[in-house]
């Protein structure tokens, strides 16, 4: 049977040329998670410069720590929770400062809307009430709802068991949807149950 190569194979294989000494393996690397990972960055800080820094920061911390990577889950969920934990860093030093909303067409587009209400509409609204959560519930919405990770994959990211996702994601929806309404029919409401 031949195997085919998977994400996590080429990941592996890549950091490892790195570490061998190929730096242009590491360039790969970068290439393949940077817009992931300034997605979340984006969501996270709510400021396109703020999570450009934190993209990089995310990328020099991967550098410095590759060696460390022990291979007990994937490449990117390792690099994931790099730049969840990075970004929650950065805020805590600024002190959650407010932030201007986001210039339009500089945000990733938002799959989560599903055409049914326009992004523009919502946007504000949305980055108001995520920002209203404390970092356990945004981390988990934001990776589970908005950037659509299975709930295994949220918790290797944020080092909890799945029921802990579970909790913080219920915990967190429930208090987006006293901030925010009930903006969907009940049959239209998004489930999330993806594992």
């Amino acid at each position: 049977m031949i195997r085919r190569s998977s994400t996590r194979d080429t990941d592996e294989v890549l950091l490892r040329r790195y570490l061998a000494g190929d730096s242009r393996a590491f360039e790969s690397l970068m290439e393949a998670h940077e817009q992931r990972v300034f997605a979340v960055s984006l969501r996270i800080m709510r400021n396109r410069e703020e999570a450009l820094d934190a993209t990089q920061e995310t990328f020099i911390t991967v550098l410095r720590k590759a060696a460390s990577f022990e291979g007990r889950a994937a490449f990117s969920t390792w690099l994931y929770r790099i730049a969840v934990n990075t970004c929650y860093d950065q805020l805590r030093k600024k002190k959650r400062r407010p932030t201007s909303p986001l210039p339009e067409g500089y945000e990733p587009p938002d799959r989560s809307i599903n055409g049914r209400l326009e992004a523009a509409d919502l946007r504000p609204a949305i980055e108001e009430a995520l920002a209203n959560l404390s970092e356990e519930f945004a981390a988990a919405v934001i990776l589970a709802d908005l950037e659509d990770l299975p709930l295994r994959r949220v918790a290797e990211i944020l080092d909890v068991p799945v029921g802990t996702v579970k909790s913080r994601l219920f915990r967190g929806r429930r208090l987006l949807a006293s901030q925010l309404g009930n903006l969907f029919a009940p049959d239209d409401y998004p489930k999330g149950d993806g594992q």
